[in-house]
């Protein structure tokens, strides 16, 4: 859920920070929940603030959603859109942007490569953040190196700032953008989960996230299978919504593997449910094959979780300066399998230490310390425009 604010400003002389990104609330993701929690720290810093976004939910196409809407104080600006969902084109963006002391661009898609060629015409000043690129998936792996060493090179001209969202995106874009690139690692609502986990060891994992091919949900139940065959109390809650994956196509993976005893699927729950789930919980698991930073994997150190996390780069990257995460190769089911038992044995030998250690970690990742990161972006591309009150960043709220 997005963090409110109580007091936005009403102030029309403060400088307004116009986020544009392709998918926002109400649908519910890792992206969506950056933008909002940014959001809400920008009006408590004394901006206004204008969320520009698409009209539809890739999830729910055939559902129109408000062109206007006001959600915790930020103006939420909704645009139709034709195309593909992985680049969907939108040009009424260029409608909500002329009034923008500063645009803030979030991922890279049509958004980015149009607004930055028609930089001269709005001449805006503008910053993106990276989200992770378009390298989610291998698919058409060697089309999107081809565009993005070309096309997106030239739109990065465009950007004041590129602000890579993790240690795996600042080194990716800093091959076209030097020293342009900024990281800032995706800042976490570490207070919305935190301290929810199971309070004693149990042999109970939960994967949280949109059901998606590159998540590897597949890889994630064959090791649960092969957790199951070495002990029968073995149980897996998978937590999410739909994505490029259905409900029936979990649930069809789970059928095939004979795991309706040991897995279960909770669709669409709010933020206390799912607090209700985790608390039934020690350890989170993911075989993603690809993410941008891993944010779900510190909300599950806020919970006091112990990730299980496949070997891909950006979880690799946690895990290189975070010891509470363990890695393993999830292709490899039995592999896996035994590195989830010896996890759970050394969880169980200090639960409450382990517990400590990680919702320290987590704290790391809080709004409080990262907005402050990129306030610093905005006065710097800003200047005196910038609000004198932008000078500390305040808890967030809820």
């Amino acid at each position: 859920m997005p963090v409110t604010s109580a007091n936005p400003t009403s102030d029309r002389s403060a400088p307004l920070a116009v986020q544009v990104v392709r998918q926002y609330l109400p649908n519910r993701g890792g992206l969506e929940e950056v933008v909002a929690n940014l959001a809400g720290q920008l009006l408590r810093q004394g901006y206004r603030v204008r969320v520009v976004t698409l009209d539809r939910r890739f999830t729910a196409l055939d559902e129109t959603l408000p062109s206007k809407e006001i959600i915790n104080g930020v103006e939420v600006v909704r645009i139709p859109f034709s195309g593909s969902t992985r680049y969907p084109v939108a040009p009424q963006v260029f409608r909500h942007i002329g009034d923008a002391d500063i645009v803030h661009v979030h991922a890279i898609d049509f958004f980015f490569d149009a607004l930055a060629w028609a930089q001269l015409f709005h001449g805006r000043p503008m910053i993106a953040t990276t989200h992770g690129g378009f390298f989610h998936t291998e698919k058409y792996a060697g089309l999107k190196t081809i565009w993005f060493n070309t096309a997106t090179r030239l739109s990065a001209l465009a950007y004041r700032r590129l602000i890579g969202c993790s240690a795996q995106d600042t080194r990716t874009f800093q091959a076209i953008a030097g020293s342009r690139v900024v990281q800032i690692d995706n800042g976490v609502d570490t207070r919305k989960f935190a301290d929810s986990g199971s309070r004693q060891a149990v042999r109970h994992m939960v994967t949280l996230g949109r059901f998606s091919v590159n998540k590897r949900l597949d890889n994630l139940l064959d090791a649960t299978r092969a957790l199951v065959s070495r002990s029968g109390h073995w149980h897996l809650d998978i937590v999410g919504v739909p994505g490029d994956q259905s409900v029936a196509d979990v649930e069809r993976m789970i059928a095939e593997r004979h795991l309706g005893d040991h897995v279960a699927m909770h669709i669409g729950l709010s933020n206390e449910e799912i607090r209700g789930v985790l608390g039934k919980c020690s350890l989170f698991a993911s075989a993603s094959d690809y993410e941008g930073f891993g944010l779900v994997a510190v909300e599950a150190l806020s919970a006091a979780l112990m990730p299980l996390l496949n070997t891909n780069t950006a979880y690799s990257d946690l895990a290189s300066k975070h010891p509470e995460i363990r890695l393993s190769d999830f292709a490899d089911s039995d592999a896996t399998a035994m590195a989830i038992e010896t996890a759970f044995d050394a969880l169980a030998a200090d639960t409450a230490g382990y517990r400590n250690a990680a919702m320290r970690t987590a704290d790391g990742y809080s709004w409080d310390h990262v907005a402050e990161r990129y306030l610093a972006v905005y006065r710097e591309v800003l200047g005196a425009r910038a609000p004198a009150a932008a000078m500390t960043v305040t808890s967030e709220a809820g």
